[in-house]
């Protein structure tokens, strides 16, 4: 089983003192929470690429970069790559590039990311959402098996034997592709046979479909099963206590969303809602209720790698460092302990 963690670097204003308060900062912030990770023994370090002045990680692949110098073992993943508004080329050339700078630990998620701003800021447009990405797909993973490729499409000029360096350490370079819950995005992570990603908060039932699909479309185009493999991500706060951790992380995670919900013109984030989804299994509160929240996850839907958002809204640096701390020392070792042994 791995254990990761990702972020995004929101910019939140928070209630209380202590959040980063510019970019700067918050990449710092980024980069000690890595070596920690690194040195706690996390298997994976994840970024989000987003392009708005509320998110401090445009380009993923660049912070990555410096975390791999700063860290020796932890892998070095998007979390996502917007590949509907990205050119394949530079995308593998870039975690291509990444993956020499750390011997070897850089992977792709690849999806289609749930922020759109990306769009018009590259000259995409929203109509063109799938069949971007399908095509974008396609050329990166001929880029990943052809270090000399001619390629055509309708949504990027041809390549005509066209040089693609440098080539990764890693033979293939990993890529995942990333879903948030349409039923087309797993049937075509199936078909590949890649690795799929899903990511939510709570109520991982929901997510038991999404997993038949995969393995049905991977069974129908011929893939190994024991090939498959599955991760999920999502929202995460550890806390001492149940109560504690509870109180503590709402009036943020309510900060989060209130600033999301103003975006979209829609309403606030009510207590109510926040202890339904903790009830649905959102990973929040003492070591323990987050450890039965993983498992939950393992158990319905047979993942084999968890990586949990646990900076979501721009928290207070001391609650991100004892947040993590509790995860790496009191969470961690239990998970593995639990599943040592079984298979996906």
């Amino acid at each position: 089983m791995e254990l990761g963690i990702y972020s995004f670097g929101e910019l939140t204003d928070n209630p209380r003192a202590g959040q980063a308060r510019d970019a700067h900062e918050r990449i710092g912030q980024l980069l000690d929470h890595a070596r920690i990770a690194d040195q706690g023994g996390l298997d994976i370090f994840a970024l989000g690429e987003h392009h708005r002045h509320d998110f401090a990680v445009s380009a993923p692949e660049v912070v990555l970069g410096a975390i791999a110098t700063a860290t020796s073992r932890i892998r070095l993943a998007s979390g996502v790559t917007v590949l509907s508004s990205q050119d394949p080329v530079r995308v593998f050339q870039q975690f291509a590039t990444l993956d020499q700078v750390s011997d070897g630990r850089a992977e792709i998620w690849a999806g289609r990311g749930a922020f759109t701003e990306s769009f018009p800021l590259f000259g995409y447009q929203l109509n063109d959402y799938d069949e971007l990405f399908e095509e974008k797909l396609e050329l990166l993973l001929r880029l990943r098996e052809e270090p000399t490729i001619t390629w055509s499409g309708n949504r990027r000029p041809a390549i005509s034997a066209g040089e693609i360096s440098p080539r990764p350490v890693q033979d293939p370079l990993p890529v995942w592709i990333a879903i948030g819950g349409t039923p087309a995005s797993a049937v075509r992570a199936g078909l590949l046979g890649l690795p799929m990603m899903m990511g939510f908060f709570a109520g991982p039932e929901q997510f038991v479909p999404r997993v038949e699909l995969y393995h049905r479309a991977a069974a129908r185009a011929g893939h190994d099963p024991s090939s498959l493999r599955l991760g999920v991500s999502g929202h995460m706060y550890v806390g001492k206590t149940s109560q504690g951790a509870r109180d503590d992380f709402f009036p943020h995670y309510a900060r989060y969303f209130e600033e999301a919900g103003r975006r979209l013109g829609s309403g606030g984030f009510p207590r109510s809602v926040y202890d339904s989804w903790i009830e649905a299994s959102l990973p929040v509160g003492s070591p323990q209720q987050v450890i039965e929240a993983i498992l939950t996850r393992v158990e319905l839907l047979g993942i084999d790698r968890f990586i949990g958002q646990f900076d979501v809204g721009n928290l207070p640096r001391e609650m991100t460092r004892e947040s993590l701390e509790l995860y790496l020392t009191e969470v961690a070792p239990v998970i593995r302990r639990e599943t040592a042994g079984v298979a996906a």
